[in-house]
């Protein structure tokens, strides 16, 4: 899948390609988040916002005859037209996934580019749609066929579900199946994280007073009210306070990750350097291993121990093969050597089937990434490498499954220009199979660093 934006933010003309692990690098104010911010929104939309238009007699007919079919074939045809609009619809929402003003996006463009072969319908496919108090209808598509079949449970004559949100469920179902292998579901843990793990309790402090605003004025559009909570914050960020407020709820689930690969969350409990607690009474504690008797809260804990809360509770709760696991810096607050860790974390969700996408300044995890990388290969003394420095199997990744992109001022043909112009977009790194990653992001500044200190050093025989 191969992005396109145009005058987002600083990036004046950008793309990008999502690989299995995708790596966006650069200076402060060069649109890395702009980039990662859009991404998600359009993922975000199109899951829960744009409407696949579902002709009306598939929904008259489920209604009049208690079961309809819907061939799957013309969507698939008309895949490349649905992505286009999809991008249309969702470039008319930026200014909502940014929480900035309108004037800012009137230029701005956002595109999705597809291979056609890639584009396949999924096997298999079942859901149930239910209301507060019974199923009402089913949705079902069966391997090697190219239908969708629709069938109601509940009594015909009591079905009292407005038709659009039947529409709704099936074009949504209809999404899933074209492009839920590319159009992955998305979690983010943006940069503001720290400070929502802090005030988690406040925040759900505000929006209880406004919903007993809502209950005593009628007159209130609940909406409204709701959407002035969190108004001044980009979506990204509202989405992990609410995913933070309901951290009691979420921790009751359990994920594929706490099911079947727990080794995996023992090593992210190393980095942290103890557990997250949430109790009955939704209180948030950090219990360190080196004191399991000490409870600490979030605004008593370490930075590096609120910057993973999110992660943390996404490993454990909410993870699902097929995921896109988004993270903007995620070296934000840890030492280095956990730097180097989170690195190798990320190379195992990427090798469980998990997709990664990640903005970095850290040296540290780009270094460990080709290491990774470097050790990847069949050189006999590679073995004894990784035995010594303890390295394992799944943490090891190629270099094809990488993406690495250079957020900087580079020369580029702008559309509709016979000219090439100087502007800032990203730049695709070399990845090396056997070297790794090139980048030169971080070069220049460590090159500066040597040649400051050897002068220091040297300078004056």
């Amino acid at each position: 899948m191969k992005v396109q934006v145009d005058n987002l933010g600083p990036l004046r003309q950008a793309e990008f390609e999502l690989g299995d692990l995708t790596i966006i690098c650069g200076e402060n104010n060069t649109g890395k988040t702009y980039a990662t911010y859009a991404l998600y929104g359009f993922l975000v939309y199109w899951h829960e916002g744009f409407l696949l238009d579902i002709p009306d007699q598939i929904v008259t007919a489920l209604l009049h005859d208690g079961a309809s079919e819907l061939d799957l074939n013309p969507f698939v045809e008309q895949a490349d037209a649905i992505i286009k609009e999809g991008c249309r619809a969702y470039t008319k929402q930026l200014p909502r996934v940014f929480a900035s003003s309108e004037k800012n996006f009137k230029k701005s463009l956002f595109r999705i580019e597809i291979d056609k072969k890639n584009i396949q319908l999924k096997e298999e496919f079942e859901q149930n749609i239910s209301s507060a108090k019974a199923k009402i209808f089913n949705i079902t598509k069966h391997a090697n066929e190219d239908k969708l079949s629709i069938t109601l449970i509940a009594d015909k004559e009591k079905i009292k579900i407005p038709r659009y949100v039947i529409k709704r469920a099936i074009g949504d179902a209809v999404k899933d199946i074209l492009l839920g292998r590319i159009f992955l579901n998305p979690f983010i843990a943006s940069a503001e994280r720290t400070g929502a793990a802090i005030f988690r309790k406040e925040l759900n402090f505000s929006r209880n007073r406004l919903l007993e605003q809502m209950s005593a004025d009628k007159d209130i559009n609940p909406y409204d009210l709701l959407n002035k909570l969190y108004s001044d914050y980009a979506l990204p960020v509202k989405r992990n306070v609410d995913f933070t407020r309901q951290l009691e709820d979420i921790a009751k689930r359990e994920s594929f990750i706490t099911k079947t690969h727990e080794i995996l969350l023992k090593e992210f409990s190393t980095i942290i350097g103890g557990e997250y607690k949430v109790t009955r009474n939704d209180e948030l504690y950090f219990i360190p291993k080196s004191n399991k008797r000490l409870k600490l809260n979030m605004d008593e804990s370490s930075s590096s121990v609120r910057s993973l809360l999110d992660i943390g509770f996404y490993l454990s709760h909410m993870a699902q093969k097929g995921d896109l696991l988004m993270v903007d810096e995620p070296e934000l607050n840890l030492h280095p050597e956990n730097q180097r860790r989170v690195a190798r974390l990320f190379a195992r969700l990427v090798n469980l089937g998990i997709k990664v996408f990640i903005t970095t300044h850290s040296d540290y995890i780009v270094k460990e990434l080709n290491t990774l990388i470097m050790l990847n290969q069949n050189a006999p003394h590679l073995n004894k490498i990784r035995e010594n420095e303890g390295y394992k199997k799944e943490e090891l990744i190629a270099g094809d499954q990488i993406r690495v992109y250079m957020a900087k001022e580079d020369i580029v043909l702008l559309s509709g220009n016979t000219r090439r112009t100087s502007c800032l977009t990203l730049v695709p790194a070399d990845i090396d199979p056997e070297l790794g990653i090139e980048a030169s992001s971080f070069d220049k500044t460590i090159n500066d660093m040597n040649r400051i200190q050897e002068d220091i050093l040297f300078g004056g025989e």
